[in-house]
């Protein structure tokens, strides 16, 4: 049986692939999909959900519900300077023969219900038990929790993209962005005692395409979804290259969806996790109890850390899978 999957998400280049992998996945029935201020505003966010949903058949839309505006006490942070001023690398540039934008929804009608109110109710109607995949900041699932613990409590476990245990962070030399974003959301989540599993920049950044990669697929299958993979990551691949050095992109939410379809991507610790919510330098950072104690000295663990990554494995099960819908 498939496994019933929320997603929250702040689409962003690599949260757009991750759906599409999630819509493209038997293995998963994504029964919502809501949208956080993140990468992008969350109205942008919200757009570029059903700008991913025009690329599927209609029998693949679920309802979308537009979230959280602004974290919970931070002023917003965001990140068009890296996934572009549309959130998707710039796609409103991509013209058809015509001359006509190549990706623009036809409609945009979010679901009444806001986006932790349909996280709720999808929790509350349900008899299958539900895993929320979270791909943006907490906002939206700290809000539920604090507005209705009980039914946040009904969901199986959260998969979370965020934090850096053991590397460095992405925004700041310690912190990574989702939880950067909103910390206090995110000590909310940690503190919950909901199952967590976490997909952090320990083992995300040892999974990227690079742009050979990305070209020899469009070469190999001149699809909808191909050229979708050249066109939103293009840019981004040229800010790697400036920034790091490598032209690569990195599929943090792509691989966050890939642990929920198979959970033997990667592997996993019990560590205990806190979120640094005060600090001048270490904001957002995420702190994990790696002291070689005796589990009986130290708090016990709230989070399965992912620390290892099958890299090589996942890359072809994405491309696959993604490359495997001929439109």
């Amino acid at each position: 049986m498939a496994e019933r999957i929320i997603i929250d998400t702040d689409p962003g280049i690599d949260d757009a692939l991750a759906l599409l992998l999630a819509l493209l996945s038997p293995e998963l029935d994504v029964a919502a999909i809501t949208t956080v201020n993140g990468n992008v505003p969350v109205e942008m966010g919200t757009r570029n959900v059903f700008t991913v949903l025009s690329l599927l058949p209609s029998a693949d839309r679920p309802p979308v519900a537009s979230g959280a505006s602004r974290p919970l006490i931070k002023n917003p942070v965001l990140a068009t300077h890296i996934h572009g001023e549309d959130g998707l690398g710039g796609l409103h540039r991509c013209l058809d023969a015509s001359g006509n934008r190549r990706y623009n929804p036809k409609q945009v009608i979010p679901s009444e219900r806001n986006g932790v109110d349909e996280m709720l109710h999808q929790l509350s109607v349900s008899r299958e038990p539900t895993t929320i995949i979270a791909l943006g900041p907490l906002t939206n699932i700290a809000t539920a929790i604090e507005k209705d613990r009980e039914t946040m409590a009904a969901a199986k476990q959260i998969v979370l993209m965020g934090g850096a245990i053991s590397v460095g962070g992405n925004v700041t030399p310690y912190a990574e962005f989702n939880i950067y974003v909103d910390p206090h959301a995110a000590r909310v989540v940690f503190g919950s005692g909901i199952p967590l599993t976490v997909v952090g920049l320990d083992v995300t950044t040892q999974v990227g395409l690079t742009r050979d990669m990305i070209e020899r697929a469009v070469e190999s299958h001149p699809t909808t979804l191909s050229y979708f993979l050249r066109d939103c990551t293009g840019d981004m691949i040229v800010f790697a290259e400036e920034h790091y050095g490598k032209s690569i992109f990195f599929l943090h939410d792509p691989l966050t969806v890939g642990v929920v379809i198979d959970p033997t991507f990667v592997t996993k610790s019990p560590l205990h996790v806190e979120i640094e919510t005060e600090g001048t330098v270490t904001e957002g950072m995420t702190v994990a109890d790696r002291r070689p104690l005796k589990p009986e000295l130290k708090k016990a663990p709230n989070s399965e850390v992912c620390i290892g990554v099958d890299a090589d494995r996942f890359l072809a099960f994405f491309m696959e899978r993604l490359l495997s819908r001929n439109k």
